[in-house]
């Protein structure tokens, strides 16, 4: 069988529908939407699927539910088609899609994932007050060192760091307003496109340290055990089982670096001595992160399932050996 990751898409991926067709075709995923209803006590999946789109964007909104459309694909690949999620190599998930990889890999319950995912989105929005942080996304000629130049040029005006690492020639800074600014001036200086982002916080900064120490709070309570699967953590770069260490690195990971590039150059062969992976998977919205991964490793073999056809052909896939 094919070396295998699972990949999960992170915020920004979402749009209203997304999943309907997935629930009902299959009993196994409107049961996961159920799951999360219930855990959140409210009809998140009315919003997911019928909106307003606004509401959906939230940060609040849309981390449970992003989470919730990638469970209802993976449970319905395992139990309609017997695709299990336990015989992958690896998992991964970009930012809060680290939650849906370890939910995915067995390492926390659904209910758990979505009352954290919504204690996260809370926390992260609560850290900084509306119209202080920003974050803009450096495009083109950009790799990692010369983002980080154009954050310090930045940082000698206000807060700015590097926060998503997401392949050479994207690459997202995040701090405070005018730290951005200041920032996209330096990157204009250097022949960067500097886009300001639509957020409603500078995520993945140290500004974010107040929204670390509330997931610490709400951490500390959850059930985390080994995955089934190891978890490339965004943090470290690395795969991850120790469920002790998972949670210390959920914490790291608000306020950290999304080491996106990083992970995937793992997964593709670098610094493995198990061989490298031969098919990204990307579970639940969208196809972004499909389309970093093909300009990470080179001839990359990427699937993305969003509806009931796309399980369909990728369980054929597998019988067939492609």
């Amino acid at each position: 069988m094919a070396r295998i990751a699972y990949i999960f898409p992170g915020q920004g991926a979402q749009a209203v529908g997304m999943g309907k067709d997935l629930a009902d075709a299959f009993a196994s995923a409107r049961a996961v939407f159920d799951e999360v209803d219930d855990a959140l006590g409210e009809k998140l999946s009315d919003l997911i699927w019928n909106g307003p789109e606004d509401k959906l964007t939230l940060t609040a909104n849309a981390q449970p539910a992003l989470m919730a459309v990638s469970l209802a694909a993976t449970r319905a690949l395992e139990t309609e088609f017997g695709v299990r999620i336990a015989d992958a190599a690896y998992v991964a998930g970009h930012s809060l899609g680290e939650y849906s990889a370890l939910a995915a890999a067995g390492a926390l319950s659904i209910t758990d994932a979505a009352k954290l995912l919504r204690a996260r989105g809370d926390a992260m929005q609560a850290a900084v007050p509306v119209g202080q942080g920003a974050m803009a996304a450096l495009i083109g000629k950009v790799d990692l060192p010369t983002a980080e130049a154009i954050a310090a040029e930045g940082a000698k005006t206000d807060v700015v760091v590097v926060a998503n690492d997401n392949n050479v020639g994207n690459v997202v800074i995040s701090g405070t307003v005018a730290g951005i600014e200041a920032a996209i001036a330096a990157a204009k200086e250097k022949g960067v496109r500097a886009i300001p982002l639509s957020v409603s916080a500078p995520f993945h900064s140290p500004l974010m340290q107040p929204a670390a120490e509330a997931m610490q709070a709400a951490l500390a309570s959850a059930t985390i055990t080994a995955p089934s699967a190891p978890v490339i953590a965004n943090v470290t770069a690395s795969p991850v089982t120790d469920p002790e260490q998972i949670r210390k690195l959920l914490v790291e990971q608000i306020t950290a670096r999304v080491r996106w590039r990083e992970s995937v150059e793992w997964l593709g062969g670098e610094g493995q001595e198990q061989g490298r992976i031969e098919r990204f998977v990307e579970t639940g919205a969208g196809k972004q992160l499909s389309g970093m991964i093909k300009r990470i490793v080179s001839g990359a073999n990427t699937t993305a399932l969003n509806t009931p056809a796309d399980l369909e052909a990728y369980a054929a896939s597998l019988k067939e050996g492609a």
